[in-house]
């Protein structure tokens, strides 16, 4: 019979990749300086495109799901998969830090926000909610988008996910859902929907690359 140190042990050896999760020491302090200090003086974010994009408060619910999707593919890869969760986690960390080196050189923020609200719903209570803690800057690229397309691309790699149609197409539908929810909900300009789309095509090549090499025909069945 095993003792309690030997089963500490072989969970330990088991789920050795969770020193990824450290990275949360240095993404949290550091989003938490540039909340708390890009407040003045930041460069506006605005395309004309933004002017022509409706509030639509029922897009909140994509966009809160969005934490439930990164925290289920995250954890799934990592009880399933320890390839698959490295390259899901690489991709998610680069962008990440990426958008941080960006926002700290260029700080930035919006003004789409509206103030006031055509009807009054529970969907409108959670964007006033959404709205009273998440201050509107530090917005380019967005990571909303970008974290969203590393998700589903994370899907279609894996070898067991991508064979269900359910999941593909479910996890498709959510990606394109939450980017259109950034915009909606006018958390985002079009510009940092884009910026996020740019950032994860160069990444998702450098991340995924040698997979692309092994069968090119990966690439085409992203989206």
């Amino acid at each position: 019979m095993k003792t309690i140190s030997q089963n500490l042990k072989s969970f330990l050896n088991k789920y050795s990749h969770a020193w990824v999760f450290l990275y949360a020491f240095i993404y949290l302090p550091w989003f938490s300086w540039l909340e708390k200090n890009v407040t003045t003086g930041y460069s506006l974010v605005y395309s004309p495109l933004d002017s022509y994009i409706p509030f639509i408060e029922f897009f909140i619910v994509p966009y809160l799901l969005w934490f439930a999707y990164m925290a289920v593919t995250c954890f799934y890869f990592f009880f399933t998969s320890r390839e698959d969760f490295y390259k899901f986690t690489k991709m998610c960390i680069i962008g990440m830090t990426l958008f941080l080196i960006i926002c700290t050189i260029f700080p930035n923020g919006l003004r789409l926000r509206p103030t006031v609200f055509q009807r009054d719903n529970i969907f409108v209570d959670l964007v006033r909610f959404v709205y009273s803690v998440d201050t509107p800057t530090n917005v380019l690229p967005s990571l909303h988008v970008y974290n969203s397309v590393a998700c589903h691309i994370a899907i279609m790699y894996s070898e067991k996910l991508s064979q269900n149609k359910l999941i593909t197409n479910g996890s498709r539908i959510l990606m394109i859902s939450i980017i259109l929810s950034t915009m909606f909900l006018k958390q985002h300009s079009v510009i940092d929907v884009i910026s996020a789309l740019i950032m994860a095509y160069f990444v998702y090549n450098a991340v995924y690359s040698p997979e692309k090499q092994k069968d090119p025909t990966l690439a085409h069945q992203i989206i």
